[in-house]
């Protein structure tokens, strides 16, 4: 039986459960905290608030990780390789207590936070990436017009959108 379905006699049983048809639409402050805590709980690693069960909690929240690490992976697909079968829970370390930013933004951050660890495939998407766009970790990447970086092997120039590498290292 939908809303409409309901019998004009019964209005209880035209508001969902739980809801009176007096508070129908109205705002309640208190369900809108507990909301914002527990999708703060679920997405960056704070506290599990009261009243929910803290090992669902931890269980969705991981999930939720789990799930972002694929998402980067697809923004990023060279990153993600160059961890292999490590990625997911490498990823996962690192991002524990981080909100998402968005994919491509998590992917950017979490290569800044290993670019000493990074093998040269991905150290050289990071480089292309840091030439062909000015981002500085807070605010939406935006395009360079020009720049010149060192890549590894080589240096990329890149002028309105071409970008060439000079020094002979190319990709695979």
């Amino acid at each position: 039986m939908t809303r409409q379905d309901a019998p004009a006699d019964r209005p209880e049983a035209a508001a969902p459960a739980g809801d009176s048809p007096e508070r129908a639409g109205e705002f309640d402050p208190a369900l809108a905290a507990a909301q914002e805590a527990l999708v703060r709980a679920m997405a960056a690693g704070a506290p599990v608030p009261d009243g929910f069960d803290e090992a669902a909690v931890r269980a969705a929240a991981d999930a939720i990780v789990r799930k972002r690490a694929g998402e980067v992976a697809r923004a990023w697909p060279v990153l993600a390789a160059s961890y292999g079968t490590d990625w997911p829970r490498v990823f996962a370390a690192w991002a524990a207590g981080r909100p998402t930013r968005g994919s491509v933004r998590d992917a950017w951050d979490f290569a800044r936070a290993h670019r000493a660890e990074l093998p040269p495939e991905a150290a050289f998407d990071l480089a292309l990436a840091e030439a062909r766009w000015a981002y500085d970790g807070q605010r939406a990447p935006r395009r360079r017009r020009a720049a010149v970086r060192r890549v590894p092997g080589g240096v990329a120039v890149q002028l309105l959108g071409r970008m060439r590498v000079l020094g002979g290292r190319t990709r695979r």
